[in-house]
């Protein structure tokens, strides 16, 4: 797998995260897989390649990769705005924690805490979900630049839809701080725009 491979996978995370949180916040609804998928990426501390923090198989990344492509290929008619919204601000939220060593020492400890509660609920109980969506609360949603998501009210006021979007987003600063470690950089996605989708489209026919 190239370096460039590994940063689509962590890349189209982002935009799976996003695009999840998307889902459920217009629709109620998320796959479960896929879900369990982004939560279970922030329970793997030491993968052996990128792929690894995804389950082995980047199968649950496909609506990522397609969300990805649509920013990348800048057709009003296929662009999935929110998705892309978000992942940007999970970027750049990323950006924030890594100057917070405090911060990202905290995360790390209740990380713990929560992988024992997985082990006897599994990761998308709502009691563990609710543990991930606190984690996000205590930490990401102190900072001054917030996410603001958009959707149904009478979703996003649903007690589990709403502590599943903080949990995806927490994971989606997962995968940005993941794609970042890579070489990942925002300014590939203005500059390096045909050489990512030249490598995004086969990851897309594949799955």
């Amino acid at each position: 797998m190239t370096p460039r491979q590994e940063q689509l996978i962590a890349l189209g995370a982002i935009f799976e995260s996003a695009y999840l949180v998307d889902r459920i916040a217009k629709t109620g609804l998320a796959s479960e897989a896929h879900l369990a998928c982004m939560l279970g990426s922030l329970l793997e501390r030491n993968p052996k390649d990128t792929l690894e923090v995804y389950g082995g198989d980047d199968l649950n990344l496909l609506d990522g990769y397609r969300a990805l492509a649509s920013a990348l290929e800048r057709n009003p008619q296929s662009l999935q705005r929110e998705p892309l919204r978000y992942s940007l601000a999970l970027v750049s939220l990323e950006r924030q924690l890594d100057k917070r060593d405090d911060m990202l020492q905290l995360m790390g400890r209740r990380l713990d805490q929560i992988q024992l509660q997985v082990q006897h609920l599994g990761l998308t109980h709502e009691s563990a979900v609710a543990a991930f969506a606190s984690l996000y609360e205590d930490t990401l949603s102190t900072f001054r630049q917030r996410i603001q998501v958009h959707g149904e009210m009478r979703h996003l006021q649903n007690p589990a839809n709403a502590a599943r979007i903080r949990a995806l987003l927490l994971a989606g600063i997962r995968s940005a701080r993941l794609w970042r470690q890579l070489g990942g950089h925002r300014w590939q996605l203005v500059f390096s725009r045909r050489k990512l989708l030249d490598e995004l489209y086969p990851l897309i026919r594949r799955n």
